[in-house]
């Protein structure tokens, strides 16, 4: 009797032990699997991958630490190859028209808001990946000029001008200015 108790706890035994090691390599695989990266995150990383794969390509090769504003503007305008947002030239008979009624053999560009939006995951990417705020060349205003006139131009080719998103009042001040106001009781 006393050797099946014995052959109970061993299984038993081995049971837990089993348990516990399964515990302890699905713990291990959570710290080697992070949680997914957010859409954002995983854009921002794929796009520092293809400036750094761009940075490599050039002949010669730039390093990161060399990388400055004209660097990301060439690579601005070589992203324009693979835009789809027909851009009308000035001497076509679409230009400044939001809704061109037929085709046109004007180029297809990256839309101005694409670029903005590239710009900035850029920006954060380059201090994430130990580049100091004062040589980030994503902040340069060489770099904010060329994006302002994209937007200009891309605006007066469409008919359609830019306006500035206007910023929401804070709720909390236009209650203190009209807090001014006494309400009569009767």
């Amino acid at each position: 009797m006393m050797s099946i108790n014995k052959g109970k706890e061993i299984a038993e035994g081995s049971s837990r032990s089993t348990a516990a090691a399964v515990a302890a390599a699905a713990a291990a695989a959570d710290q080697q699997n992070p949680p997914p990266l957010s859409r954002y995150e995983s854009q921002k990383r794929r796009d520092w991958n293809t400036f750094g794969q761009y940075l490599r390509n050039q002949r010669p090769p730039v390093a990161l630490s060399q990388c400055n504003a004209n660097h990301v503007l060439e690579f601005l305008r070589y992203l324009d190859q693979f835009g789809k947002t027909k851009v009308h030239l000035q001497g076509c008979v679409f230009f400044g028209q939001p809704e061109p009624p037929g085709p046109c053999t004007c180029p297809l560009r990256q839309a101005w808001g694409s670029l903005d939006a590239l710009i900035g995951r850029l920006r954060a990417a380059y201090e994430e990946n130990g580049g100091l705020p004062e040589t980030n060349p994503f902040a340069s205003g060489a770099i904010r000029i060329y994006l302002r006139e994209v937007r200009d131009s891309q605006a007066k080719a469409r008919g359609i001008p830019y306006k500035k998103k206007k910023k929401k009042r804070n709720p909390l001040k236009s209650n203190e200015d009209s807090s001014s106001f006494t309400i009569q009781q009767s």
